[in-house]
């Protein structure tokens, strides 16, 4: 069950869900709808209307109280047409508890997804730890927690806030990472030249767009490389959707870049994997510590260097150890022109700064070997570690046996 995206939409649930039907389960997901939804083979899929996305603090209240009062009638419909065993909720937002505690004074088992963290994007959002709003949302958190039998953290980052802010048993929570599938990429994408756009070079952006990811601080970046640096000879494609578009479009023509930046909207796989086979540089500015970014492990897989700020999850990610321990367990040095030196698939930054970001953009560009000699890393990352592949074995390990209370009851394991 997941509010605010499709399931056609949210890669992670697509994962789960094939993992699951592989393994021989039966698995229904209750989402918005999209005619994409039918592509997961074996799923079942139970979908709505979908509301209108808020943006105010009104909007979010009827949106969530519409997706929560929809999904409560298609869980009524899952329990008479099939039954149910395990009800996996996503965050965010944190509201389906209401639903999973009365399945378990039925008898049924809780999961928990645990892959974004509502109080932090709040505060990145809204510039403010303060209010009844953030207090709300740490008191949805909290209950979210308390409802899972069992806890799936995106990161050794996220593991660590169920711990302590929800009083989860470590044996009760599990660290799912959300690499891609390498069974997908085999093969995938396709060197376009005319994605340059005419330019000699080409940098991409993959994801949602919200405006807790920062992507702002990239179009600054860009702004410094064409205006300050005279950097002219490279195409920018934010490649996805998301609510902080419109601002970012208006930042471009306040910084003239139409030339140069480019947001072709919602793309499908396959144009992505296009994208990503074609680019020199991958940018990934986010700047919240808990984030998993999900955008620099595709670069990875598709061996693109990337440029980010050094942050700890991106940090980890591109040393290609998916873990909350570093490689060497110190702090990366720093060289001469402020990069973060840190040995894998990544140019790091300090967090925030903007010309440090510009100018490691145009240093890789510049150096075809050092970007050659990163992207390799980053392929071989995704390879040994951090692909679903890896990932999906301790995802099932939650379903299929315990770890820490069972999580199905034996006649209905796999």
């Amino acid at each position: 069950m997941v509010e605010n995206v499709s399931l056609a939409r949210d890669h992670r649930l697509r994962k789960h869900a094939a993992a699951l039907v592989e393994a021989g389960m039966q698995v229904t997901v209750i989402c918005r709808r999209d005619p994409g939804n039918k592509t997961v083979p074996g799923v079942r899929v139970l979908d709505y209307e979908p509301p209108r996305d808020g943006t105010s603090k009104l909007g979010f209240l009827w949106e969530y109280g519409y997706s929560l009062a929809m999904a409560g009638l298609l869980t009524v419909r899952a329990l008479l047409s099939g039954g149910i065993d395990v009800l996996q909720v996503s965050s965010t937002p944190d509201i389906y508890f209401l639903i999973a505690r009365p399945l378990k004074l039925l008898g049924r088992r809780v999961v928990f997804d645990f892959k974004d963290l509502s109080p932090e994007i709040y505060a990145a959002r809204y510039h403010t730890r303060e209010g009844l709003m953030y207090a709300l949302l740490q008191r949805l958190e909290h209950a979210s927690l308390r409802a899972a039998d069992h806890v799936v953290a995106v990161n050794e980052s996220v593991r660590e806030v169920a711990m302590r802010r929800g009083g989860v048993p470590a044996d009760a929570v599990t660290v799912v990472g959300n690499g891609p599938r390498l069974s997908e990429l085999n093969g995938g994408g396709t060197v376009r030249p005319e994605l340059r756009r005419g330019r000699e070079h080409l940098c991409v952006l993959v994801g949602m767009m919200g405006p807790q990811d920062s992507i702002d601080l990239a179009i600054e970046a860009i702004a410094y490389l064409v205006h300050g640096l005279g950097r002219t000879d490279t195409a920018y494609t934010f490649v996805g959707v998301g609510d902080a578009v419109p601002d970012l479009v208006r930042l471009v023509e306040r910084h003239g870049l139409e030339p140069w930046v480019s947001f072709p909207g919602w793309a499908e796989q396959a144009e992505v994997f296009d994208y990503l086979a074609t680019a020199d540089l991958g940018l990934e500015p986010n700047l919240e510590e808990f984030v998993t970014p999900v955008k620099a492990m595709e670069y990875m897989a598709f061996g693109l260097p990337f440029v980010a700020f050094d942050v700890t999850e991106t940090r980890l990610i591109a040393s290609g150890v998916p873990t909350h321990l570093s490689p060497t367990g110190r702090t990366p040095g720093k060289d001469a022109a402020g990069v973060v030196s840190v040995e894998g698939a990544a140019g790091l930054v300090p967090a925030g700064d903007v010309k440090a970001f510009a100018s490691l953009i145009d240093a890789l560009l510049t150096d075809p070997v050092r970007r050659e000699r990163l992207g390799a890393a980053g392929r071989r990352a995704v390879v040994e570690k951090l692909a679903w592949e890896h990932q999906a074995r301790k995802y099932l390990t939650v379903f299929n046996r315990p770890v820490g209370a069972d999580v199905l009851p034996r006649e209905a394991r796999a």
